[in-house]
């Protein structure tokens, strides 16, 4: 068991994605059980990327559903090419068919427009399937979502039932902005990606910012780590630190230092009153304090 989740670990790596042990266990987990995996945790940390490598590892397709408050089952699963039924209906105005055989016709596979959940269930191999954000859909969504996971079939009134051959392995994220329903979440595994410590970010800016220089990338570490102590509205993420990181690689810049810091602030804060606040903690400690001692 602990070697292959010592595989798993080291897949992920070489996909280019800095993980744990536990983050390890959970994919093990979901793609051995073939259980959904709820990945809940601050915007930002690399909840939607797992899912992203996890595809990588498996050598197949990720399909994502990107969810939002009003998304319903139809958006989700399918729709008729309605502008392609009509010109059909139109190119054919004088076949002599009949109604029927003109409607049997324009509701065949040829008109029909998958979506996400179709296309998960449709796949010759097994997908990845991304239920992104999945607590900005409201529960009514959650479940339908229950009730085609339960046997993965869906049916098309006008077709027929569609039963996956090869049902996807599926990667569910929220934020938390909604607390999701208890059903959802008995359905699952559960994995919760917190920020990372100072020596994985350093590990994770190291990795995804080639070339780097070992001291900035250190220096940026911990600069993220005394920042998520402060009493901020919109908190920065792993993907901040990146853009940071890109930025200042970009500058050709080995350090940081007071200018550098007032003059890219911009790309790790991005709400006004976040920026105040740390200007006001910069003036009466300077930004020193969210340094390394050495550095």
């Amino acid at each position: 068991m602990r070697d292959e989740i010592r595989k798993i670990q080291e897949l992920m790596e070489a996909a280019e994605y800095v993980t744990d042990a536990p983050v390890a266990t959970s994919v093990h987990l979901a793609m051995r059980l073939r259980k959904p995996l709820l990945i809940e945790g601050h915007a930002g940390v690399g909840k939607t990327e797992v899912a992203k490598v996890m595809a990588r590892m498996l050598g197949t397709q990720l399909i994502r559903l990107q969810c939002y408050e009003g998304l319903d089952a139809g958006t989700a699963l399918y729709e008729w090419n309605y502008q392609k039924q009509l010109l059909h209906i139109k190119l054919h105005e004088s076949s002599g068919r009949s109604a029927k055989e003109e409607e049997r016709e324009i509701f065949s596979e040829e008109f029909l427009l998958r979506r996400p959940l179709l296309q998960a269930i449709t796949q010759e191999q097994s997908p990845v399937l991304l239920v992104d954000e999945v607590d900005r859909a409201d529960e009514e969504f959650e479940a339908f979502m229950l009730e085609v996971f339960s046997d993965w079939q869906v049916t098309i009134p006008e077709i027929g039932t569609i039963k996956a051959t090869h049902p996807p392995y599926v990667i569910l994220t929220s934020n938390r902005t909604r607390e999701l329903s208890d059903a959802l979440r008995r359905r699952c595994l559960y994995l919760w990606i917190d920020y990372p410590p100072y020596d994985k970010e350093i590990r994770i800016v190291e990795r995804k910012v080639p070339g780097i220089n070992h001291r900035l990338a250190a220096e940026l570490a911990r600069f993220m780590e005394s920042l998520r102590r402060m009493r901020l509205s919109k908190v920065p993420g792993v993907a901040e630190t990146l853009d940071w990181a890109h930025a200042l690689a970009g500058l050709h810049a080995d350090h940081l230092d007071e200018t550098l810091v007032s003059e890219t602030i911009g790309c790790v804060l991005k709400d006004a009153d976040d920026i105040k606040r740390f200007r006001a903690e910069v003036q009466k400690s300077g930004v020193a304090s969210f340094l390394p001692v050495s550095g």
